[in-house]
């Protein structure tokens, strides 16, 4: 599978990234149909799987349930995968809240290092509640981001956005930005294009609608879908989150096809 570099962070990533929200929490999610919590021995599985088709980026979060307890745990060779992680939003009985505080910005990466079993966490995000500037003039957890990176603790931050005017700022100050963008929503195109002008990474979230996808364009949607996102200005990287192996099979061998 194609490599691509993220911005200027120094990390190359696989033009395809894995989401692992599927295998840490299955409440409150927006997916089309209910599934249960793959066990132990299908998500190593998945992994290795993954591994095998060239794919070494995953995509984690505290958010996400027993995601990242469960990376440290079951990722082959885990040292050899680039793992992008988050901070502010924890997801605790059922319900999300968010904290973009110093100390707990510090607290939730040094969690990240034990759950995740690293030394150094490869990117780390701001996960936006939805207001992004004001997350960014009111709260220090940037400053914090800032800190712990030249301590040598993670090597590149930034923000899963979500919208324009706070995705332009991550992409002026930051390292990394995650955006979205799929058939049907084309606004943070702007940011997309201020990324590849600055060099810095862009990682496209929700390019499939959140497994939406399949019934649009006539049945033909993913394969749409990822020609689309593709071909957009500074995309480093799509993070797909599936725990179905053929499905998996099937994104890599469209990827590979238009990546070719």
């Amino acid at each position: 599978m194609q490599k691509r570099a993220l911005g200027s962070t120094g990390i190359d990533v696989s033009v395809l990234g894995l989401g692992t929200v599927k295998i840490g929490r299955n409440q409150q999610v927006k997916y089309p149909t209910g599934f249960e919590l793959p066990d132990d021995d299908s998500v190593v599985e998945l992994f290795e799987l993954a591994r095998s088709l060239g794919i070494n980026f995953i995509d984690t979060a505290p958010a996400y349930g027993s995601s990242e307890q469960r990376l440290g745990e079951l990722l082959p060779d885990r040292h050899d995968w680039v793992i992008v992680t988050k901070v502010g939003e924890i997801f605790e009985n059922g319900k999300s809240r968010f904290d973009f505080s110093y100390d707990y910005t510090v607290a939730s990466i040094e969690q990240s290092l034990r759950k995740l079993r690293r030394d150094v966490l490869d990117v780390v995000l701001v996960h936006s509640d939805g207001n992004d500037m004001d997350i960014i003039n009111r709260e220090p957890v940037f400053d914090a981001l800032e800190s712990v990176k030249n301590k040598g603790l993670i090597k590149a931050y930034g923000m899963s956005s979500k919208t324009v005017e706070g995705g332009s700022w991550v992409v002026q100050h930051c390292d990394v930005v995650m955006a979205t963008a799929n058939l049907e929503y084309d606004d943070e195109r702007p940011v997309l294009e201020l990324a590849e002008k600055l060099h810095k990474g862009v990682i496209i979230k929700k390019g499939l609608q959140s497994g939406h996808a399949d019934s649009a364009s006539g049945g033909t949607g993913v394969e749409t879908a990822f020609r689309h996102i593709l071909g957009q200005p500074g995309v480093s990287s799509m993070i797909v989150g599936t725990i179905n192996k053929q499905h998996l099979r099937d994104n890599v061998a469209i990827v590979n096809e238009l990546t070719k």
